[in-house]
């Protein structure tokens, strides 16, 4: 079978989340299979030197434009979190505990959580917010709470980002089929076309 398609986001990404929205259509047209990848863009900013892309002087009034407008086109519900950006800590260490688990509720957790960040309206601003979100799905929140101050886990997730830029991975979202790189919710069609036709 194929590889599956990489994909790499921060849970604090919204061009992130309109990617997510899209990819597992993609994948499924195409019989590929996703992996989900949160990762910590502030950790990677301290490698490429930027910062948040709505908090960029000319960039970020434009980039509030573009969501807004491409959520628009999607026909997807779009609302930005309070406050934002927001770090991502503890979904993302939550993410790959329970996703060396089982790989469908890692993604049904992310999906969970991008639904309150970027159509709630509500950051996940820490521990308690990503345990609240497991508990919605049935995970133990004492559990979680726990989960969340393991130093394997803390590891796990310094080693996610080790990874990340290792893959050349800057931005969210982030897509890797075969071994190319594509980044940007707006490159999706060119990840489709990719699969379909081998690379050009």
């Amino acid at each position: 079978m194929a590889a599956p398609i990489e994909f790499w986001f921060d849970f604090s990404s919204p061009y992130g989340y309109l990617g997510s929205r899209r990819i597992e259509e993609i994948a499924r047209r195409r019989s590929r299979d996703v992996r989900w990848r949160p990762f910590l863009l502030g950790v990677l900013f301290q490698t490429t030197g930027q910062k948040p892309l709505l908090l960029q002087p000319l960039r970020g009034p434009y980039a509030s434009r573009d969501l807004q407008r491409t959520a628009r086109l999607l026909k997807e519900p779009f609302r930005l979190p309070e406050p934002f950006p927001f770090s991502s800590v503890g979904p993302a260490r939550f993410f790959y505990w329970l996703d060396a688990k089982d790989h469908t509720a890692a993604s049904a957790y992310a999906k969970a959580v991008y639904r309150r960040a970027f159509v709630e309206g509500r950051a996940v601003s820490g521990a308690e917010d990503a345990a609240e979100i497991a508990a919605a799905l049935g995970h133990d929140r004492a559990e979680v709470l726990s989960v969340l101050q393991r130093p394997e886990v803390k590891q796990r997730l310094k080693d996610i980002n080790d990874e990340a830029l290792n893959k050349g991975v800057f931005g969210s979202p982030f897509f890797i089929v075969d071994g190319e790189p594509f980044w940007g919710n707006d490159h999706l069609d060119q990840v489709e076309r990719w699969i379909e036709t081998g690379g050009w």
